[in-house]
């Protein structure tokens, strides 16, 4: 089975995004994907404005900090919360788009080889092979670069991912 949604990317490091913030901005980055892909014409924040009100630090954001402070801003018609695979692999069948936190500091798994140590992407899709399943992520772009689609395999990050599904809840009914 595979699933891919359209979602419009966004480079933490675009020129939009303050200079000292850019580094860590990949939580905000990809909140702020979401958000457009539920609501691509009246966004109410930046990101910018969601690295101070989620509360970001320089070494990132964390995971309760998120759900959190967006389920404050949001109010109750939003769903946020962390989810496993099996759920996250559902939202996305559902044309749901998930925040993906990659993680090896505080898991504690320091040593393996990881497609990125700590950061935040959106997870746009998944394709399940016979031996693996590749998530399909939106990377948050780089210096110079745009966001771009890649392919990541769960087994060689299981151990230091989180899944964060969040939707709007009237977007349920449809």
């Amino acid at each position: 089975m595979r699933v891919q949604l359209k979602v419009k990317g966004l480079s933490q490091y675009d020129e939009s995004i303050k200079t000292h913030y850019q580094n860590s901005a990949c939580g905000p980055v990809t909140a702020l994907t979401i958000l457009r892909y539920w609501m691509p014409n009246s966004s109410t924040y930046d990101v910018n404005q969601l690295y101070r009100l989620l509360q970001t630090t320089r070494i990132g954001l964390f995971t309760w900090r998120l759900k959190h402070n967006l389920g404050k801003l949001l109010g109750s018609s939003w769903e946020i919360n962390t989810c496993s695979l099996e759920e996250a692999k559902s939202e996305l069948i559902e044309g749901r788009p998930v925040a993906c936190k990659f993680d090896r500091y505080f898991t504690f798994h320091w040593f393996g080889t990881y497609e990125f140590a700590y950061h935040w992407v959106p997870m746009i899709g998944f394709e399940e092979n016979e031996n693996d399943l590749t998530l399909i992520l939106h990377d948050n772009g780089g210096r110079n670069r745009e966001s771009r689609i890649r392919h990541v395999s769960y087994k060689q990050n299981q151990d230091i991912l989180t899944f964060v599904k969040m939707y709007p809840y009237s977007k349920m009914i449809e």
